[in-house]
């Protein structure tokens, strides 16, 4: 019989983070459903528990180190390892002006969860990741980050102009790919994932997919088998341009 992955998603609470702690809880995970919000992550791994799937939920704030720390020794003392870590927590940040009108304090704020909290949470899990058989890292990218397709003038993207929130991504995709260059010849593989155009609360709701739909991609790289990508950047249509 299969040993159990176990399985960390942050933002797991709502929206995509919940969707995936749920797949992945379907297709046999025990998924720690992580949440800034005590209260918040129980009500939701409750939610999972009565699907019949093994969650569990766990308090961490990416952007509070103390908080990361914390998570990371309960993990290693209930289970000693961690086999998928999804990166997936995430905001959009209040500043929606033009790059010229923005400030460093703006950026700060969206890069401390989307950037720094990843680093954070990831240095603090690769322990217990390296003691997986198959470790799999997936950061929750999106298209925006791409500086291709926002550089295009031919692009959907091309008046899409949020300096805060699309260079965060960027920032995550080279990342991705530096945890991905550290990790080479490892049983672990760091990707990043792109949902698509997804109506969550970040979004206020207006994306085309529905969080089910953009979870899809995310637990596919999570679930990758040997012969899968590492250092990648994937939607469910395939690549995605850097």
């Amino acid at each position: 019989m299969p040993v159990e992955k176990i399985a960390l998603i942050t933002g797991a609470n709502k929206g995509i983070g919940f969707e995936i702690a749920r797949q992945l809880g379907e297709q046999g995970s025990v998924v720690l459903v992580g949440a800034r919000d005590e209260v918040r992550g129980k009500t939701a791994a409750d939610t999972l528990a009565g699907l019949g799937i093994a969650a569990v939920p766990v308090r961490i704030d990416v952007t509070d180190p103390a908080s990361v720390a914390d998570a990371a020794v309960q993990i290693e003392q209930r289970y000693g390892r961690l086999d998928i870590l999804v990166n997936n927590a995430g905001i959009a940040g209040g500043f929606t002006g033009a790059p010229s009108e923005a400030t460093a304090a703006d950026l700060r704020e969206v890069y401390e969860t989307n950037v720094f909290g990843v680093v954070s949470v990831t240095s603090a899990m690769l322990p217990l990741l390296r003691r997986s058989v198959a470790g799999r890292i997936v950061n929750m990218s999106s298209h925006v980050g791409s500086l291709t397709l926002n550089s295009d003038p031919r692009s959907p993207f091309a008046n899409l102009n949020m300096i805060a929130y699309q260079s965060s991504k960027t920032a995550l995709n080279a990342v991705t790919i530096a945890y991905a260059k550290e990790l080479r010849g490892t049983p672990i593989k760091v990707n990043a994932a792109n949902p698509g155009s997804v109506a969550t609360d970040i979004n206020h709701h207006r994306g085309q997919r529905t969080p089910a739909e953009g979870a899809v991609i995310a637990v596919r790289l999570a679930l990758l088998d040997d012969a899968g990508p590492s250092g990648a950047y994937l939607s469910e249509d395939g690549d995605v341009p850097w």
